[in-house]
């Protein structure tokens, strides 16, 4: 698979988990660029270049000061929208010293970033998550991880559901996943990768948490929206009871995982996820159980992907691509082709 080495910027990406930013500036890298984070007086969220315009020393070094953050070398305090608003000791403000601001939104416990113009960010466009106030839903989330791989490997593997059939033979895959053929649907903001398994014996993973016992049939539904934002959907009903048709067994087990992979350098990413589920909505151990399950089996995906993007970089023979790779090679060619218009509508207004 041909690398594309852009990011997609006209699109709102996770920055952080929003417990993660607090009294003291968070430097993070997002699609290359240096962001730091602050919380205002009113406790906004507040994102700005990390780099103060005076010796490029990180904003991230500094301290906050009100609802201004102050770099940490020589004073100087900038606001908001990037502009300095205090030079002490200076007989004036340099009229100059400015630093980007980025527009910043805190949702579903997140902080999300728009990395591409301001005048064109449109917050209702960030990807909506049902049943996350849900009283009857039960929600688990566990802490960013770093990854060190393209967030373009990181799509291809959200778009594999083949895969789990040996990365996680011992927890979300079985022999039972081995041989059903996965199909490819192409949506209006992304694609999506799926199957039915029927009649299958539960994976691992799921025997603590499903509440029925015996053979079932189980959809396995991953779906990527534009740029690298995921879906993975389970729905593991009894067997024969219809889940393929849409007749849902009072015992259905449904659970939405909800992953964000952020680009942080070419051969980086941060993975950012959370899971909805329809049983024991307001169970701790539950939720730290499946918390502690989910790290496990990611943390399997993360070493493969990391070998991935090695071997990737230093190949000696020619790649082979196979057929379940229909929805990944679909998904990388519609955002090469999105990251070109953006860019050629970008040289026109330049």
């Amino acid at each position: 698979m041909k690398e594309v080495a852009m990011y997609l910027r006209n699109a709102w990406y996770v920055a952080a988990w929003s417990d993660e930013v607090d009294d003291r500036p968070v430097g993070r890298v997002i699609l290359g660029e240096p962001v730091v984070f602050y919380r205002n007086m009113e406790r906004s969220i507040v994102a700005l270049e990390d780099a103060c315009s005076h010796r490029k020393l990180p904003l991230s070094m500094g301290v906050v000061a009100g609802n201004h953050l102050r770099c940490g070398y020589h004073g100087l305090e900038f606001g908001s929208d990037g502009a300095c608003r205090h030079a002490p000791g200076l007989s004036r403000t340099p009229p100059n010293a400015c630093v980007k601001s980025y527009p910043v939104e805190e949702r579903y416990g997140l902080i999300w970033i728009w990395m591409g113009p301001a005048d064109l960010a449109n917050a209702d466009t960030i990807i909506p998550i049902a049943h996350y106030d849900d009283p009857v839903w039960g929600i688990n989330r566990g802490p960013a991880m770093d990854v060190n791989c393209s967030y373009l490997y990181m799509t291809d593997n959200l778009l594999d559901p083949s895969h789990v059939t040996y990365v996680h033979k011992t927890s979300l895959g079985n022999v039972a996943t081995a041989d059903v053929p996965v199909k490819m649907s192409v949506l209006e903001n992304g694609v999506l990768a799926s199957r039915w398994m029927l009649d299958c014996e539960l994976a691992p993973f799921f025997i603590p948490y499903v509440g029925f016992t015996g053979r079932a049939d189980r959809l396995q539904h991953y779906e990527v929206r534009y740029p690298s934002h995921a879906i993975i959907r389970d729905i593991i009903a009894p067997a024969n009871s219809g889940a393929p048709q849409g007749n849902l067994h009072p015992s259905v087990f449904l659970m939405d995982s909800y992953n964000f992979v952020t680009p942080v350098t070419e051969n980086t990413c941060r993975y950012f996820w959370f899971q909805v589920r329809n049983f024991r909505p307001d169970c701790t151990v539950t939720s730290r159980a499946l918390t502690n399950d989910f790290i496990a089996a990611f943390n399997e995906d993360l070493v493969v992907l990391a070998a991935v993007d090695r071997g990737m970089a230093n190949k000696r023979t020619p790649i082979t691509d196979i057929e379940t790779d229909a929805a990944p090679l679909r998904f990388r060619r519609v955002l090469k082709k999105m990251i070109e218009a953006e860019q050629a509508s970008q040289a026109i207004l330049a």
